[in-house]
């Protein structure tokens, strides 16, 4: 039967996986009774919070595309979620972009305090590393090793702490559409990218499945950030639940800036059926990556 995508159906599946990882973060980010109490407190608060879980849905659907032990598939989820939230954490401090409401409730330095939440993301990092390193993810060493690396590259210098260094200098200089396309790749696509290789990773998939994943996280990655830039301009700020209009306001080059909203919209369609080619060769077991391809263009917040 040909493929449709059903929204209806697909934000359950989103809803349900969302559920299932946030129960194991809760698992893995244990509530400290201990004078450092404070610091789990704003771990959990950063890390529970709902969100939709992007990222740990792609690892975990990519994870099925090769029959990878769900337990193993949901810690890497946790731990790509991890860096997420550690990321948003540290981006939304005065220093970075200053808001003050993220995912519909106050940012981890409002709710606590500056230096509170800076020692949240540097838990939440490390912890991180810690569940990708440990037996328990994998059986294998060589595939623990080559997923700690993967996520280190995604998350460093040359990924999404690099790309945030070039958003915050970004308004020094004219960028054009392939420059923040790079620096979207990075800032954004280097996690989403990991996510989708993380599942190949685990099941030691072949050298033309990972090239083929690799495409379709490239495409939707920059989907999702062009989606994201609509929604600074289009959207409202009780339903994406974070402030709308910091684009224009701050003066930043953004693709809705240099395209235009329909151009804009247009690319973002584009990229996606170029996702859904990339993963022909997986058959059936890959429609939850295409429905993903579709929601990242259609999402509302």
């Amino acid at each position: 039967m040909a493929y449709k995508f059903d929204e209806a159906a697909f934000q359950v599946r989103l809803e349900q996986d969302a559920d299932i990882v946030t129960k194991t973060l809760d698992t893995l980010l244990p509530i400290d009774k201990g004078p450092e109490g404070r610091l789990m407190d704003a771990v959990r608060y950063a890390a529970l919070q709902g969100g939709k879980r992007v990222r740990p849905y792609l690892a975990l659907h990519t994870a099925g595309l090769f029959n990878v032990d769900v337990k193993c598939a949901l810690r890497v989820a946790a731990a790509v979620e991890m860096v997420h939230c550690y990321s948003l954490v540290h981006d939304d401090l005065p220093a970075m972009d200053d808001d003050d409401l993220r995912r519909g409730q106050p940012t981890c330095h409002i709710k606590y305090d500056e230096a509170t939440a800076i020692l949240a993301g540097d838990a939440l990092l490390t912890r991180a590393f810690e569940v990708l390193s440990e037996d328990a993810t994998h059986q294998d060493a060589n595939v623990r090793i080559d997923l700690v690396k993967e996520l280190a590259k995604a998350s460093g210098p040359l990924g999404m702490v690099g790309g945030q260094m070039l958003d915050l200098v970004a308004h020094q200089h004219d960028l054009d559409v392939s420059e923040i396309a790079r620096l979207q790749r990075m800032k954004t696509g280097g996690l989403i990218s990991f996510a989708c290789m993380s599942g190949a990773v685990l099941g030691k998939a072949s050298e033309s499945a990972l090239h083929k994943l690799h495409s379709y996280a490239h495409d939707v990655g920059l989907a999702f950030q062009i989606a994201d830039d609509l929604l600074d301009v289009t959207g409202e700020t009780d339903l994406v639940g974070k402030r709308t209009g910091k684009d224009e306001a701050q003066g930043k080059a953004t693709f809705v800036s240099l395209m235009g909203v329909e151009q804009a919209r247009d690319q973002a369609q584009l990229l996606r059926d170029q996702a859904l080619d990339q993963l022909d060769i997986f058959g059936d077991k890959a429609d939850p990556l295409r429905d993903m391809a579709h929601f990242v263009v259609n999402r509302v917040s």
